[in-house]
């Protein structure tokens, strides 16, 4: 699942391969929710992995590394409590419909709405 706001079609290709790279370089062996922060470009780039799903979060000027933050622990709590525990990929998919509309109420169009969990 990727959201891309901002970015031009052109540039999508290169950051999705980007950031795949990214997470196959760094995210062996680390433990669920342990965040990651990479910048590229002048942006920021916050990432994790929970159960088999890897996270990523991009953003520049006012959604820095500490924001960022922020927004990928919403992440990984609505996921969680939608599939009741870190899910496998099985898991995610059986859930993605609910998964994207609680990912809409986090961000929306590319700006952060909503960090509370409720």
């Amino acid at each position: 699942m990727e959201s891309f706001h901002g970015v031009p079609a052109e540039e999508r290709l290169h950051w999705r391969s980007f950031l795949v790279k990214l997470g196959a370089d760094n995210l062996k062996g680390v433990k669920n929710e342990e965040l990651l922060v990479a910048s590229h470009k002048s942006v920021y780039i916050v990432y994790t992995v929970l159960g088999d799903v890897c996270i990523y979060v991009v953003g520049k000027d006012d959604y820095d590394e500490l924001a960022l933050a922020e927004v990928i622990f919403a992440i990984t709590s609505a996921v969680k409590d939608v599939c009741g525990k870190p899910p496998t990929e099985r898991l995610f998919l059986d859930k993605y419909g609910k998964i994207c509309l609680c990912l809409d109420e986090i961000v929306w169009k590319g700006e952060l709405e909503n960090t509370d969990k409720d």
